[in-house]
C-alpha cells in the first residue's frame, strides 16, 4: 500500500477515505487559503490543540513608521497575535508539534516573532522528541524588521538541524503561496515536503527571474506541480486528504499505533 508513497507522482497514492459532512468542510477540498483556525481545525484531532510561546509579542526594533499600529490592527481583525501560532495537536491520535502560517497577517511575513515561536517549537520537540508539522505560507522576510527578520532564517534553521540530530521528522507542508527567506530557510528544510495542489512556491518573483536570466519562464513555474515534476517536493496533497496523510507518515515514523 505504501511502497509508491514518496515517487512523484501528481498526488499522494496513500489510499483515503473522506467523506464531506457540510459546506464549510466541502470548502476544504477548494484552493481557497485557510485561515490559522480553519487549518487547525481541519488537522488536529477534536480539542486537542494547546498553543505555545503566544505571549511572545511583536516589537519595533527599527522604529519602523506605523508598524505598531499595523499589528495591533491585524490582531484585532485576524484574531491572532502573529504571522504564525504555534503549539501542540495531536494528529490521528500521535502527539504531535504543529506551527501554521496565516497569510491574513502581512502576508504570512518572517519578523522576529516567527522566527523565535518556530525555534522554540522546535526545541521543544527536540527535548521531548517530538515530530513537527509546520504549514508554509508567507510572502518573505518582513521588511519592517529589516536585518532583525534575515536573521530569522539561520536561527530557525538551527533549530531545524538540532531537532533532525535526535533523529526526529520533520514535515514541511506548503500553502499559496511559500516565497522568500521562508522557501529560503525552513519550509524546504522538512525531511518530507508536501504541497498542496496549485500553490504559488518560489524565492523570487517571476519578473526579477526572467528579467535576471533574460528568458522566458514556463507557464506553471514556481507552482507545486511544476516543483513536484523537478524533483523539489515530495507530494502533492489534495487538502481534504491531508489529515489522513500526515497521519500514516507520522505512524510509520513514530510507531504509534502499529502491531
Amino acid at each position: 500500500m505504501l511502497k509508491n508513497m514518496f515517487k512523484k507522482t501528481r498526488y499522494a497514492t496513500i489510499p483515503v477515505t473522506y467523506t464531506a459532512k457540510d459546506d464549510s468542510q466541502k470548502q476544504l477540498s477548494e484552493n481557497a487559503r485557510l485561515d490559522t483556525f480553519q487549518r487547525l481545525l481541519h488537522i488536529c484531532d477534536e480539542g486537542s490543540f494547546s498553543i505555545m510561546f503566544d505571549n511572545i509579542k511583536t516589537q519595533n526594533p527599527l522604529d519602523f513608521e506605523g508598524y505598531e499600529e499595523k499589528i495591533t490592527a491585524l490582531t484585532q481583525s485576524t484574531k491572532v497575535t502573529e504571522a504564525v501560532t504555534t503549539g501542540v495537536c495531536e494528529i490521528n491520535k500521535i502527539k504531535t508539534c504543529i506551527a501554521v502560517m496565516d497569510s491574513r497577517f502581512l502576508m504570512g511575513s518572517m519578523g522576529s516573532v516567527v522566527g523565535e515561536r518556530l525555534t522554540r517549537l522546535f526545541e521543544y520537540a527536540a527535548d521531548n522528541l517530538l515530530s513537527v508539522v509546520v504549514f508554509c505560507a508567507s510572502g518573505g522576510a518582513r521588511m519592517h524588521e529589516g536585518i532583525h527578520s534575515l536573521m530569522q532564517m539561520a536561527k530557525v534553521s538551527a533549530a531545524v538541524q538540532r531537532h533532525s540530530e535526535q533523529g526526529l521528522l520533520y514535515i514541511s507542508v506548503l500553502t499559496d503561496p511559500t516565497t522568500g527567506g521562508v522557501t529560503a530557510s525552513f519550509a524546504m528544510l522538512g525531511d518530507i515536503i508536501i504541497a498542496e495542489p496549485n500553490a504559488l512556491i518560489g524565492f523570487a518573483g517571476r519578473r526579477v527571474i526572467e528579467s535576471t536570466i533574460s528568458e522566458q519562464l514556463p507557464e506553471n513555474f514556481q507552482s507545486s506541480e511544476f516543483l513536484l515534476e523537478h524533483g523539489f517536493i515530495d507530494l502533492i496533497v489534495k487538502r481534504d486528504e491531508l489529515k489522513d496523510v500526515l497521519g500514516k507518515i507520522l505512524k510509520i515514523h513514530t510507531g504509534v499505533g502499529s502491531n
